[in-house]
């Protein structure tokens, strides 16, 4: 069995045991969590697909740690007016395993 959950702006295939990175999750490593934005289940038969989300389904996970992606550079500058920046950015994530797919 499979799922598509939403999280973070972002649509993420998982099924039960995976181990994946997402965007930032509030929570303390260790704990359970429901992501309830199911957009698609599948496995046995046919998949199930929402409009927008399916109707009952759910995901069940643990979070296994919070961490940081690689740095990005962002420089931004405008020609002939002396105006530049240089801006760094790590984007926070949150390691999460699957435990179950309900629905």
């Amino acid at each position: 069995m499979y799922a598509v959950v939403r999280t973070g702006g972002k649509q993420v295939r998982v099924a039960p045991g995976d181990a994946v990175w997402v965007e930032r999750l509030a929570g303390d490593v260790g704990s359970t969590i429901e992501l309830g934005e199911v957009l698609l289940v599948g496995g046995e038969g046919t998949p199930r697909v929402g409009t927008p989300t399916v109707a009952g389904a759910k995901v069940v996970a643990t979070i296994l740690g919070q961490g940081l992606g690689e740095k990005i550079t962002i420089f931004k500058a405008k020609r002939r007016k002396r105006y530049r920046r240089k801006i760094g950015h790590r984007q926070q994530y949150t390691q999460i395993r699957v435990e179950t797919i309900e629905g």
